[in-house]
């Protein structure tokens, strides 16, 4: 090939790699095989090899370094970078926005951002006023984007040209991180129209990349990334491009801050929809997920959405951004001194906070274990304002070294009680105190034992209280006895069992059944009605289905799906028709040793062992027959629906998200009672997973694997058949 045919295949092969760069990198829409692309490359890595005088700094082969930096220099920003406020629940949210239109109204400020002269006689000619006929806005509109948790760049080009990438740092001046900007592959190097910008976005790491990279330091021996925040951030400032070329960075594009389209097809934007257009279109990568809102109304909406949706995505997020639309309407109103007026970050409810242990208490459960518990100074996490924190066991705060007086991080996810997962000891002040699981019960006064529980990795050491009449082992019994999943009985919270109890009206689970309407009256809280409602919930609770009264015992490592598969197989344990009452049951259990309950599949040798030592406890026997004598009835199951209405025999169903029609336990019953089987986790013996609103991570693990999926409307179908 002639010097002219050389120059124009170098040409052609750029601008085919950077049109499958982008259709790769930022449409996720690949045309060619992985292995095409990379044949294509090496042709032009060669020739250009071969002749350096078409080499440019916008080729595709040029986006790595050829040696490390000796230091990232400083570089001051052209426009200074502002950081948002940030509000946190849908009344701050009001308030801002309550605030915006004050100022609006005071500045006077129209639809087109300019100020309505008060005085046109007096002020006419003065600049920057207009006079005519004009309306302050009253109504506001707002682009919602995500806001992605990563590290914020400024992308500089000249005539099309990437010159520049750098950091926030404080907002004025920032690091020069060029070399690396260059290795995202989301990032363009040369811009299709000639136009000199600065570009505002959101460098960012994927999670599935965080576990990669992990993965490779753990072989290595090196310390892991926290989050893909860190991972990111530590890529980014890399003094050797290869190492941040090797992490895959990836990046999102959502501002502006500067831009000259002379002679260009495209006009300058006049909203902040019209800007994310337009990056589009300069083809940078732009967060699909941005919506133009109304009112403040839809902005609520648009943040709910994406409470459940944030952790399916790739990428951190950490809330959402709220721009007024019109860019003459910004520009009006300006800036504090720290950040813009005209917009806000709606943070989603953090997971992870840091506070102050006041002290440290002991909580006795059910099973006598007792429980370390963090008082905190109340903090916000996950949504709502807390002061407690479990700390687990001894060997959890020895693993932490939590004291009295530390600064801590808690974590809390959804409905899980919160936990300390840190100590911040670089805050301590020398003053702290190291805590000591007591000797005796903090209830009781009875002695404390420690015992071992678990095998090899997850072996560990929990104390209990000895006296088997403790208060708080009691208390605590009452409580899960009378659960929604156990006797269900409504009225009889918590609070009420604790006065009850205070009170020596009942000390243990029988005499709920005992009670009377005379017994409640004079007690406070307790007048005629709530006397008499609270009564008859107990009569309607007296029959139960077994499955849920074996669960009401508390037997220790006898949860819901124990009691179920127990159910489901007394035949198999005791013999046809050997189990057909509250009797039967002392009967039988108190006969059958540790060993077997092996029997059933699914039964383990630790409940096994829980379920012989309770039924072996003459004590707990006799409460059992007290229930009996107040009418307590079990029900079994009907032989009637073995044979005939077992529609759901030898199927598994995992639930997940909220349905309308049914309350969780209730699906739960229903598939039961059709002969089915329900699963906390989806595996490939999971058979249906049934879908409802808001669906969490079970939904995309059932479709990873192919598993059938039921919405609301096909689980009813399916029930009828």
């Amino acid at each position: 090939m002639g010097k002219n045919e050389i120059k124009r295949r170098i040409e052609d092969l750029k601008k085919e790699l950077d049109r499958h760069r982008y259709l790769y990198y930022v449409k996720d829409a690949p045309e060619i095989p992985d292995e095409v692309y990379d044949s294509l490359f090496e042709e032009l890595r060669k020739l250009e090899e071969e002749h350096p005088e078409f080499l440019v700094s916008t080729s595709p082969t040029q986006r790595v370094g050829d040696r490390p930096l000796d230091g990232f220099k400083k570089v001051r920003h052209a426009t200074k970078q502002w950081s948002f406020d940030d509000v946190f629940d849908f009344e701050e949210l009001k308030k801002w926005e309550e605030k915006l239109k004050r100022m609006i109204e005071k500045s006077s400020i129209t639809d087109d951002g300019l100020q309505i002269a008060r005085d046109s006689k007096k002020d006419a000619g003065k600049k920057g006023e207009v006079i005519g006929h004009r309306s302050p806005v009253t109504e506001l509109e707002y682009c919602c984007e995500i806001k992605i948790d990563g590290l914020k760049i400024i992308l500089t080009y000249e005539d099309g040209i990437l010159v520049r990438g750098a950091t926030r740092g404080d907002g004025a001046v920032g690091e020069d991180i060029t070399q690396n900007a260059r290795t995202i592959q989301s990032v363009p190097l040369e811009l299709e129209e000639k136009v000199s910008l600065i570009a505002v976005g959101e460098c960012w790491l994927g999670k599935s990349e965080l576990e990669r990279i992990n993965g490779e330091r753990v072989k290595k021996g090196e310390a892991l990334f926290a989050n893909t925040r860190n991972a990111a951030a530590g890529t980014v400032r890399q003094l050797d491009s290869k190492v941040a070329a090797a992490r895959k960075l990836d990046s999102f594009i959502y501002d502006i801050d500067e831009i000259k389209i002379p002679n260009s097809k495209f006009q300058i934007p006049n909203s902040q929809i019209e800007e994310l257009e337009l990056l589009e279109k300069l083809k940078f990568k732009v967060n699909p997920h941005h919506k133009l809102c109304k009112t403040i109304e839809d902005v609520e909406n648009f943040y709910q959405s994406w409470i459940d949706k944030k952790d399916k995505q790739e990428y951190e997020i950490d809330g959402i951004v709220i721009k007024v639309n019109s860019k003459k309407i910004q520009d009006a109103l300006g800036y504090t001194g720290k950040s813009p007026r005209w917009g806000v970050a709606y943070k989603f409810p953090a997971q992870r906070v840091t506070t102050v242990v006041e002290n440290i208490a002991v909580q006795v459960g059910r099973t006598g274990a007792l429980t370390p518990v963090a008082h905190l100074r109340p903090v916000r996490v996950a949504g709502s304002t807390v002061s407690r924190a479990t700390l687990h066991n001894e060997d959890e705060i020895k693993r932490l070294d939590v004291r009295i007086s530390d600064t801590v991080v808690i974590q809390k996810a959804g409905d899980i009680i919160p936990e300390v997962v840190e100590v911040v000891k670089n805050l301590r002040t020398g003053k702290e105190k190291i805590f000591h699981m007591p000797n005796i019960c903090p209830i009781c006064g009875g002695q404390v034992e420690r015992r071992e529980i678990g095998k090899g990795v997850e072996k560990s050491a929990a104390h209990y209280c000895k006296n088997p009449k403790c208060f708080a082992v009691e208390k605590e019994k009452i409580i899960h006895f009378v659960s929604k999943k156990g006797f269900n009985i409504d009225g009889l919270g918590e609070k009420i069992v604790e006065q009850l109890m205070n009170e020596g009206v009942i000390s243990n689970m029988a005499e709920i059944f005992e009670l009377t309407k005379g017994d409640l009256e004079p007690l406070e809280r307790f007048a005629q009605k709530s006397a008499e409602n609270l009564i008859k919930a107990i009569v309607d609770s007296k029959k139960i289905p077994f499955e849920k009264f074996l669960y009401s015992l508390g037997i220790r490592h006898v949860g819901e799906e124990t009691a179920v598969l127990i159910a489901k197989n007394l035949e198999e344990l005791f013999g046809k028709g050997r189990i057909r009452s509250l009797e039967d049951v002392i009967d039988e259990f108190s006969k059958t040793g540790a060993g077997d309950w092996a029997v059933v599949k699914g039964i383990g040798e630790k409940a096994g062992e829980t379920l012989s030592e309770w039924f072996a406890d003459q004590s707990n026997i006799e409460q059992l027959e007290k229930m009996g004598k107040a009418g307590v009835v079990l029900e079994f199951p009907d032989e009637a629906d073995k044979s005939g209405a077992q529609a759901l025999s030898g199927k598994t169903f995992v639930l997940t998200g909220e349905m309308s029609g049914f309350t969780r336990d209730e699906a739960k019953d229903i598939i039961r009672k059709k002969g089915g089987d329900v699963s906390s986790s989806v595996s490939k013996k999971t058979d249906y997973v049934v879908v409802g609103e808001n669906p969490g991570s079970k939904y995309e693990k059932a479709k990873e694997l192919g598993i059938e999926i039921l919405d609301e409307e096909g689980f009813r179908k399916l029930l009828e058949k």
